[in-house]
């Protein structure tokens, strides 16, 4: 499957490769509850303060690394190097400080919304805490590393974040009704995949202004009104076995659809019944894949770890608030 989201600023999301999954699937119909203790988060770590997110409000670029104590050594630094920041007594800073390091990736552009500009994509990369304060640069060593620190990335306030237990729950209804309540989609993955499973982390077009809150369980689903993500070209309606290879003089085939057995009419005189026309008229069925969970919350985005899945979740698939 060929990428659908893309960065403008010649950022492009590449194809990763296919996750391997596996998920417990009961009688075809329901999905047995996590086997894990009841004091454990749903997100903790890696998932908890290096999710990234998307935000639509400007970001503040005045603070940002500068240099590097061993920069002769190297560009990139990793947990416990030390780092030059471009302020110090001179904006308030103090020893013991922490900040967050974040690095925007561009503006988001992509096919799976239909809510327009969304924001741009921030890349969390770790912490620093600082260690010595001058008057217009300070000292600070990496504390935490989500990723390789660049010169110029910039510095934010450290959110505290925290992460609802695991509870004990029922078995996923593979076949659950929807819930009524705010609706969204997928609409991008960490690291640009395109197919995720648990505890692997997604964006979602559900935000503040859609009255989502960081706890908020979604049911994931795919819509089978319209087929599925991807479709193939349209097939004829039917197929003459004597135009697919069979050219023998005695033996030349018939005329049966390749996709339904019967023709239409009570007495089976009509059009072949071809797979859209079997599917006119009946109400909006859909596919349960998954349960996530919303770790962050921007604007217009959140931020949420996969907590279960009934088969491989794709970047396209709908999300609801349960």
């Amino acid at each position: 499957m060929n990428s659908q989201t893309f960065f403008r600023y010649g950022i492009s999301v590449s194809v990763l490769a296919f996750s391997l999954l596996a998920a417990n699937v009961s009688a075809q119909i329901l999905v047995k509850p996590e086997s894990l203790g009841p004091n454990l988060p749903i997100a903790s770590g890696n998932n908890l303060y290096c999710a990234g997110y998307v935000q639509s409000s400007p970001i503040n670029t005045s603070s940002r690394l500068i240099g590097g104590v061993e920069e002769q050594d190297g560009s990139i630094y990793a947990q416990n190097d030390y780092l030059y920041l471009n302020m110090g007594a001179n904006k308030g800073v103090q020893v013991g400080d922490l900040f967050a390091v974040v690095r925007p990736k561009g503006q988001v552009d992509t096919k799976w919304s239909h809510k327009g500009h969304l924001g741009m994509y921030v890349q969390e990369i770790g912490a620093i805490e600082v260690i010595r304060v001058k008057p217009e640069v300070s000292i600070a060593r990496v504390k935490t590393s989500c990723d390789s620190f660049m010169l110029g990335d910039l510095l934010q306030p450290v959110e505290q974040r925290s992460s609802e237990l695991f509870k004990p729950r029922s078995e996923m209804d593979l076949y659950a009704d929807a819930s009524g309540k705010p609706k969204g989609q997928i609409f991008l993955a960490r690291d640009g995949q395109e197919l995720v499973t648990r505890d692997q982390i997604v964006y979602v077009d559900l935000g503040r202004d859609d009255s989502v809150q960081i706890g908020d369980r979604l049911t994931i689903f795919r819509q089978l009104g319209k087929g599925n993500l991807t479709r193939m070209p349209d097939n004829p309606e039917s197929v003459s076995a004597g135009d697919s290879g069979y050219h023998s003089w005695e033996y030349r085939g018939g005329k049966f659809s390749n996709q339904s057995g019967r023709k239409s009419g009570d007495e089976a005189n009509g059009r072949v019944v071809t797979t859209e026309k079997a599917k006119e008229g009946r109400p909006n069925l859909r596919k349960v894949v998954g349960e996530g969970v919303i770790v962050n919350v921007k604007e217009k985005t959140a931020t949420v770890v996969i907590t279960r899945t009934a088969q491989e979740i794709e970047t396209g698939d709908w999300v609801e608030v349960q």
